[in-house]
Order: C-alpha cells, then sequence, then structure tokens
C-alpha cells in the first residue's frame, strides 16, 4: 500500500534532480563557449560559415512563412478594420504586429524548426562518432573551436531573418490590401511612417530577436552536446531542441513583451 507512493515521490525526485542537474550542465558548457569569443576575433572565417548554414541556408523558408503571414495579416486586418471605417490603417496594423511581434518569434521558431535541429544533430553525429574527443586529443576545444562559432552565428544570423521576415509580410500585407482590396497606397505607406516608432516597435523588436537568437542556438548546441552517443539518443535530442526551443521563445517573449510594452 504504501510502495507505490514512496516509488511515485522518488521517481519525482530523481525527474527534479535530472533537470537540475541539467540546467548545470548547460550553463557550465555556455561558460565555455562565451570564453571562445574572444578568439573567434582572430579566425571570422569560422564565424561566417555558421552565418551562412544558420542564416543564409533558412532565407528561404523564412521568405516564404513571411509572405504568407503578411497576406493573412492583410486579408484579415482589413475585414475588421473596415467595419470601423478604418480600413486606411491596414498598413500600421500589418507592420506593427509584424515587427513587434510576429517578425521575432516566428522567425525564431522556424530557426528552431530548420537550423536548432540541424545543429543539434550535427553536434551529436560529432560526438557519436568521437571527432570532438579527436579534437581534444590533439589539444584543441572542441567547446571554443566547433560551439562558440555556431552559437556567434545564432546570435547575429536571428536579427537579420526576423527583419526579413518582416519586410516581405509587410510586402504582403501590401499586395492584398492594396493590390486586391483597393486600400489608398498613399494612406498604407503614410500612417505607417507615422505611427511605427523606431524606439518603441522596431528597436524593441530586435532586441527580441537577439534574445531568441542567442536562447534557441545555445539550446540546439547543448542538446547535441549532452545527446546520448547513438542514433536514437541523437533523435531524442533533436526532438528535445525543437520543444524547449519553442517553449522557451514563447515564454521569453511573454516577459519581454510584459517589460517592453507594459505601462
Amino acid at each position: 500500500m504504501i510502495r507505490a507512493p514512496v516509488d511515485a515521490l522518488a521517481s519525482l525526485g530523481r525527474g527534479v534532480l535530472d533537470i537540475v542537474a541539467s540546467f548545470g550542465r548547460a550553463h557550465l558548457l555556455l561558460l565555455g563557449m562565451l570564453k571562445g569569443f574572444p578568439g573567434l576575433l582572430m579566425r571570422p572565417r569560422l564565424t561566417l560559415m555558421q552565418l551562412y548554414s544558420i542564416g543564409v541556408l533558412s532565407v528561404l523558408i523564412v521568405v516564404v512563412s513571411g509572405l504568407f503571414v503578411g497576406m493573412v495579416l492583410g486579408l484579415q486586418g482589413y475585414y475588421v478594420l473596415s467595419q470601423f471605417g478604418a480600413a486606411e490603417s491596414l498598413g500600421v496594423m500589418v507592420a506593427a504586429s509584424l515587427v513587434r511581434e510576429l517578425g521575432p518569434v516566428v522567425a525564431a521558431l522556424l530557426v528552431a524548426g530548420r537550423a536548432g535541429s540541424a545543429l543539434t544533430a550535427e553536434i551529436g553525429l560529432m560526438k557519436t562518432t568521437e571527432q570532438l574527443s579527436g579534437l581534444e586529443m590533439m589539444a584543441v576545444d572542441p567547446v571554443k573551436r566547433v560551439l562558440s562559432p555556431r552559437l556567434l552565428g545564432g546570435f547575429l544570423s536571428m536579427p537579420l531573418l526576423a527583419a526579413l521576415f518582416s519586410a516581405v509580410g509587410v510586402m504582403g500585407g501590401y499586395f492584398v490590401g492594396v493590390g486586391l482590396l483597393g486600400v489608398d497606397s498613399g494612406a498604407f505607406w503614410s500612417q505607417m511612417q507615422a505611427k511605427i516608432d523606431f524606439n518603441e516597435d522596431v528597436l524593441n523588436g530586435v532586441i527580441k530577436s537577439l534574445v531568441f537568437g542567442f536562447v534557441v542556438t545555445w539550446i540546439a548546441l547543448f542538446q547535441g552536446y549532452d545527446a546520448v552517443p547513438t542514433a536514437s539518443g541523437i533523435s531524442r535530442s533533436t526532438t528535445r531542441t525543437v520543444v524547449n526551443a519553442s517553449l522557451a521563445v514563447l515564454g521569453l517573449d511573454f516577459m519581454l513583451t510584459a517589460l517592453m510594452f507594459g505601462d
């Protein structure tokens, strides 16, 4: 009668200890990667390669997604605003939605799914095939040589991808609102220019995307570095990367939005 609750309590305790230990390993790995940043100044090619791998190779999915999200915003925004005779404000609504929220958040979710999972699989495979151990045997720190450039590359790529997502989304909203539904083109752009504030809207969106880029890349690299060196272990770590990074982005977005735009 007492055995089952005791076993459940012990299982819960082991789960909590595993989570705490995982947080500890993640922060130790982060400290090691940050220590590798100064050395990257002498080897910029490593960072440029990761900017290409994480940023450039994600452009297509970001552009296509941004276009469709902008078109949906234009369509839905027009139907709502036209009921109040404010269809001319469609440009403001589309731009504010994209720059403040959807650009940084959706771009981060897309990068977590495409580049984050690829990073985890790559690092996990390097661990499985003992490439990381081989670097250590040659007196090369794999954290500084392999992981640090990827963390910096993800950190720098995210604001550029979010800006591209928002720009293409605005064009999608313009195509639907002005091109298909007849909203005045001058009002679309002039109200957007008048109402979108650089510090309040654009700069806060850039800060969000920087935070998301750092966290998503950190989670992806840790899951790969901490993966069980088997095929199934890499598969589980890749899944955890997408799930944990997506939840972290959404949770951080709530906290950052409350701090930036709250009264």
